[in-house]
């Protein structure tokens, strides 16, 4: 059985993992309809900008939202002086470190599915007076759901899983941003709890895998509807 502090933490992770997801769909579909559709100069610097937090050490890009987003930080200064907000050492925080990390796995996924588009489709579709936007959202992004549902389960799992940047960022605070990997995390540098270390590291692998079936399954299935809505 777990404890209360074991599925508090199962609760926080999956609220963060959501509202990560939550608020890194706009900017990742954007951004990846804009890297996949237009050819510009820069184009490969952006991109690696993009990916940078694949290979940053995770404490590196929780270094730099504290010195960005902290309370005398660039942007948090700001934003705690207007609005009253403050994200370190709060879940939206580890929300934010946590879709900064998984940012990248969303962009990519889907801007592989948007390049995979036949881009006479839309311009059938604007030869006929079609919009660029009602293009993209009833012809582009539709075609594009496998990729997008795959990057938003796998951005998804990876917020879930992230460590780094949120304890650097959002600290290991119990009831506020102390995920399962930071339960885990706090379980191993406590003497005989080991058992219950081992529970959440069973129940994290059995959360991931989840993730990634229903990733795929969802991928299928939508690429299944598409071609029978084709082949009528």
């Amino acid at each position: 059985m777990l404890t209360p502090a074991e599925w508090e933490a199962i609760r926080l992770s999956l609220l963060i993992g959501l509202a990560a997801v939550a608020w890194i769909l706009p900017p990742g579909i954007v951004i990846a309809w804009w890297l996949a559709r237009f050819e510009f100069r820069g184009k490969a610097l952006v991109d690696g900008l993009i990916h940078l937090p694949l290979v940053l050490p995770p404490v590196v890009v929780g270094y730099l939202l504290l010195v960005a987003l902290g309370r005398q930080g660039v942007i948090g200064a700001w934003l705690y002086s207007a609005l009253g907000v403050s994200l370190p050492f709060s879940w939206q925080g580890a929300a934010v470190a946590s879709g900064v990390m998984a940012f990248p796995l969303l962009v990519r996924a889907l801007r592989l599915s948007l390049e995979a588009v036949d881009p006479k489709l839309e311009a059938a579709a604007r030869t006929l007076g079609a919009g660029r936007l009602r293009v993209f959202t009833t012809i582009t992004l539709p075609l594009a759901v496998p990729g997008l549902l795959t990057g938003t389960m796998l951005a998804f799992a990876r917020a879930l899983s992230e460590f780094g940047a949120t304890i650097t960022f959002a600290s290991n605070i119990p009831g506020e941003t102390r995920t399962l990997p930071l339960a885990l995390y706090t379980l191993i540098q406590s003497p005989g709890r080991e058992s219950a270390a081992a529970r959440l590291c069973v129940l994290a692998i059995l959360i991931a895998l989840v993730s990634l079936i229903a990733s795929e399954w969802l991928a299928r299935r939508t690429k299944q509807r598409v071609q029978e809505r084709d082949a009528y």
